[in-house]
C-alpha cells in the first residue's frame, strides 16, 4: 500500500457531489488514499495527464480488476501493442470518417423519429424520454446489435458500470451485472451469422472480419456498449439541463456566437461523465513524494482532473466560451476514448440543434427538481421538461 496520506470520505455524500471533497484533495493532498475506495487517487489534473501515459508503471492491465472479472478482458484493461491492436482492428467502426460517412445520417433519423413521437406529449422527462432511447438506438447500429431492445441496451449498460464501479462489493448490483453480459453474449452469438452473411460498418462485424478472438471480441463489444450507451445519453440530457439554467450560455448558442459543440466540450469538462479510470501499480514507484508498490490500485480522476483551479478559472462555473483545451474528459495518451467522434457527433451534431429546434419553449419543470449523481460515472437521473406545442 502506498505511504499516501489518507482521506476519508462519505460514500453516500461522496456520490451525491464529490466536487466539494475532490477540491480539498486537489488543495491539501492531491494524491491521497482513500480507505472506503479501498485506492490512492491522483486529483490533480498535470498529475493525471502526465502518470496517466507511464503505462510500464500504471498499468491498465489489471487481471483481478472488477472490468476483467464481470466483463472479460477488453483493450481498455491492456497495454502497449495488445492495446493498440485491438483499438486498430475496432477503429474503422468509429472512426471520423465512419462517424461522417455511415453513422451521421443513422443519428439524425434516431433523433427526427423520436422527436417527432415526442412533441405532441408538452411535457416529458428527458432522460426517458429522448436521451435514453436516442442513446441506445445510436449504439445498437454503431455495436451492430440491432436485434435488441434500446430498453435492453440501456438496462445492460447501467447493469455493467454499477459492476465495475462496486467498490464495496455489493452482490446484488453484481448479480445484475453478470445477468447483463450473458445477455450480451446471447445477442452477439444471434448476430454473428448475419454480420458474417452481410458484413457492415459495426463494431462486431469489423472484429469479425479482422479476427479478433471471440473472447476479445465478446468482450470489446462489452466495453462499447458500457461506455457507449451512459457517456452519450448523461452528456445530452446533462448539456441540456446546464444550457436550461445557464439561459445566458443557450443564447450565445442560439445568437450564432457560440456553437453546440462548444456547449458539449464544457459539459465534458464540467461534469465529466466518466469520471474516473483505474489503473494498477506494474512496478515500484515513487512520484510526487508517494511510495508505490507492485499491485497497489490507482484512481485517475478525470472529474477532479477537469475542474483543477490551476487550469480553469472558476472551474465549477458553466461557461461554453472558456478555453477547454486542457480537458481530460475522454482520457489522455494511449486510452483516450475511441468512441469520443461518435459521441460529440451524437450530441453535437445531432441531440442539442434538434432538441432545440423541435422543442419550442423548452424550459425545466419547476415543481419536479433535477437529481444528479455519480463519482466514476456521473450523470443525471432525471430531467422533467415542458414546452409549447405548435
Amino acid at each position: 500500500m502506498s505511504n499516501a496520506p489518507h482521506y476519508v470520505i462519505d460514500v453516500p455524500a461522496f456520490w451525491a457531489d464529490p466536487y466539494p471533497d475532490l477540491a480539498r484533495m486537489r488543495r491539501c493532498a492531491p494524491i491521497a488514499f482513500v480507505p472506503q475506495l479501498g485506492s490512492t487517487v491522483f486529483t490533480r489534473r498535470d498529475d493525471i495527464f502526465t502518470q496517466e501515459k507511464r503505462i510500464d508503471v500504471f498499468s491498465s492491465h489489471q487481471p483481478d480488476g472488477l472490468m476483467n472479472v464481470l466483463m472479460g478482458h477488453n483493450m481498455m484493461r491492456k497495454d502497449g501493442d495488445a492495446h493498440m491492436s485491438e483499438r486498430a482492428q475496432m477503429f474503422p467502426s468509429v472512426s471520423p470518417r465512419a462517424v461522417r460517412e455511415t453513422w451521421l445520417a443513422k443519428f439524425h433519423a434516431h433523433a427526427e423519429r423520436i422527436l417527432d413521437e415526442l412533441a405532441p406529449r408538452r411535457a416529458a422527462d428527458l432522460v426517458k424520454a429522448f436521451a435514453l432511447p436516442f442513446s441506445a438506438e445510436c449504439l445498437k447500429d454503431i455495436t451492430g446489435l440491432t436485434n435488441i431492445s434500446y430498453q435492453e441496451m440501456d438496462a445492460w449498460s447501467q447493469a455493467m458500470i454499477d459492476g465495475v464501479a462496486n467498490y464495496t462489493g455489493d452482490e446484488t448490483i453484481e448479480t445484475r451485472c453478470h445477468a447483463a453480459t450473458t445477455g450480451i453474449d446471447a445477442a452477439i452469438d444471434d448476430m454473428i451469422p448475419v454480420l458474417t452473411k452481410h458484413p457492415n460498418n459495426s463494431i462486431l462485424s469489423v472484429l469479425l472480419a479482422a479476427g479478433q478472438n471471440m473472447d476479445s471480441v465478446r468482450a470489446n463489444v462489452k466495453l462499447a456498449i458500457s461506455g457507449g450507451q451512459n457517456e452519450p445519453r448523461d452528456a445530452v440530457s446533462a448539456a441540456t439541463w446546464a444550457l436550461l439554467t445557464h439561459p445566458d450560455q443557450l443564447a450565445l448558442i442560439r445568437d450564432g456566437r457560440a456553437r453546440w459543440i462548444d456547449a458539449f466540450e464544457e459539459y465534458a469538462r464540467w461534469i465529466t461523465p466518466i469520471g474516473m479510470s483505474p489503473r494498477r501499480v506494474a512496478k515500484p514507484c515513487r512520484y510526487g513524494g508517494i511510495d508505490f508498490e507492485p499491485d497497489d490500485r490507482v484512481f485517475f480522476m478525470f472529474g477532479s482532473a477537469n475542474r483543477d483551479e490551476a487550469c480553469f478559472d472558476e472551474p465549477d462555473r458553466f461557461d461554453i466560451t472558456r478555453d477547454t483545451q486542457k480537458s481530460i474528459a475522454f482520457g489522455a495518451g494511449p486510452h483516450y476514448c475511441a468512441g469520443a467522434f461518435a459521441s460529440r457527433a451524437m450530441v453535437a451534431d445531432v441531440a442539442l440543434p434538434s432538441l432545440f429546434a423541435r422543442l419550442k419553449g423548452l424550459r425545466l419543470d419547476p415543481s419536479d427538481p433535477v437529481r444528479i449523481g455519480g463519482w466514476a460515472f456521473r450523470g443525471l437521473l432525471n430531467l422533467p421538461v415542458d414546452w409549447k406545442v405548435n
